[in-house]
């Protein structure tokens, strides 16, 4: 049955713009945990990072060369280069116990600490070395090819806000704060129910009219993207108990339930009433192609998403709405987490006035091309597709040549 047929099952059918709203109004980020900074890499932050030190927390050199007083070296040059005598060495880790006096150097690396006295660093490649004594070749001004305390990150500065994705650099610098262990918004765990008598687990040999379950590999990737971890359980055959029960169980276990087929309004369909006799069945029935039949609701106040058995309806129910809300519960935006760019089309894409279109789409030649206009929920147009297009409610589409956006997968 098209996701067409179906709408007309529907006494009403909410907007997308609504069922956005709801899954916004209704859902929060998740309680902190404290973990381990080499665990953390994209996690969201569930507090501010604030300095307790400067970081340096000294002043370093910037190059190998010599720790010098800035104006000792202010008349040197080439032809009358400025002598200073080597009075010790500063490595990283080891710093130089001897002041830099008139007349007077250290040897220093890159990283390693300022000597008491001096104010610049000569790099190595404007000197000359004779014995104990370094040539000056050029001036230097203070503070020249030196890190100053502080110059990177102030005590007491706030360097990463709450919310933030911790991305490679942002460990780097935590590292660099001296935190082990960092504060961040638990995982949401994800609960994906998969019903109907016909679908055997992904890999499973086929026989007769049997489906294989290509939604569980298909949503745990969207789910892991998304920063959620997957349970999952068996396969639940369309009886009414079993289908109640492993609703109820999911909820229990996890933060967000998928229930994944059966979602409809036809005599098999058994998810909607049971989450309405559960809890409350908010939406059942969304203006928009495809994954129409999709439906949320909320179950001891946890979301409960109800995805059309479908693969590519359930993707896009999942991207829609569920995702948003595993984003959200994660600390991450919550908006859609694809690249975006603006391009012209190639050919135009019809829509219906009242209803979002999902538009998978291809570029090729500096141009989009919509690919599957009939066939709304063939899964390999997504396959086929770089990524796709959104067209709104209260257009009838866009005409060839109109530049639109389009979000890659």
């Amino acid at each position: 049955m098209s996701d067409d047929v179906r709408m007309r099952g529907f006494l009403s059918r909410t907007s997308v713009e609504e069922a956005t709203a709801l899954v916004d109004q209704r859902v929060r980020w998740l309680e902190a945990e404290w973990i381990s900074l080499l665990e953390a890499g994209g996690r969201a932050l569930a507090h501010d990072v604030t300095a307790l030190a400067d970081v340096p927390a000294f002043a370093r050199s910037a190059m190998d060369g010599f720790a010098v007083m800035a104006e000792e070296t202010f008349s040197a040059c080439a032809d009358d280069p400025r002598p200073l005598t080597i009075v010790g060495e500063s490595r990283p880790g080891r710093a130089c116990e001897t002041p830099v006096a008139p007349g007077q150097c250290v040897r220093i690396m890159t990283g390693a600490p300022l000597p008491a006295g001096a104010d610049a660093v000569v790099p190595v490649e404007q000197t000359r070395r004779e014995g104990d004594v370094c040539c000056v070749t050029a001036p230097f001004a203070p503070g020249q090819h030196v890190s100053a305390r502080g110059e990177d990150i102030a005590k007491g500065a706030v360097v990463l806000r709450a919310g933030r994705r911790l991305r490679a650099q942002d460990l780097g610098v935590l590292s660099s704060l001296g935190r082990a262990r960092i504060s961040v918004i638990r995982r949401p765990a994800v609960a994906l129910v998969i019903t109907g008598d016909e679908v055997v687990p992904a890999g499973a040999r086929v026989t007769g009219y049997q489906i294989p379950d290509a939604v569980t590999p298909l949503v745990r990737t969207l789910i892991e993207r998304d920063g959620g971890r997957i349970l999952t359980g068996p396969i639940v055959r369309d009886q009414e108990e079993l289908v109640r029960e492993a609703i109820q169980v999911s909820v229990n276990a996890a933060d967000i339930v998928l229930v994944a087929g059966g979602s409809s309004v036809g005599q098999h369909d058994l998810a909607p009433g049971i989450v309405r006799a559960l809890g409350e069945l908010s939406i059942h029935g969304i203006a928009m192609r495809p994954s129409s039949p999709a439906g949320i609701g909320f179950i001891q106040d946890k979301p409960v998403f109800l995805l059309p058995g479908n693969p590519l309806s359930a993707m896009c129910a999942y991207e829609f709405f569920a995702g948003r809300a595993v984003r959200c519960m994660a600390g991450r935006h919550n908006d859609w987490p694809h690249t975006k760019m603006r391009m012209p089309l190639g050919q135009k894409i019809s829509s219906m006035l009242g209803r979002t279109d999902y538009v998978r789409v291809r570029i090729e030649d500096e141009r989009v091309w919509p690919i599957a206009i009939s066939g709304a929920s063939i899964l390999t147009s997504a396959t086929r597709a770089h990524g796709f297009a959104i067209v709104p409610a209260e257009a009838e589409g866009y005409p060839e040549g109109a530049t639109i956006t389009v979000r890659l997968y």
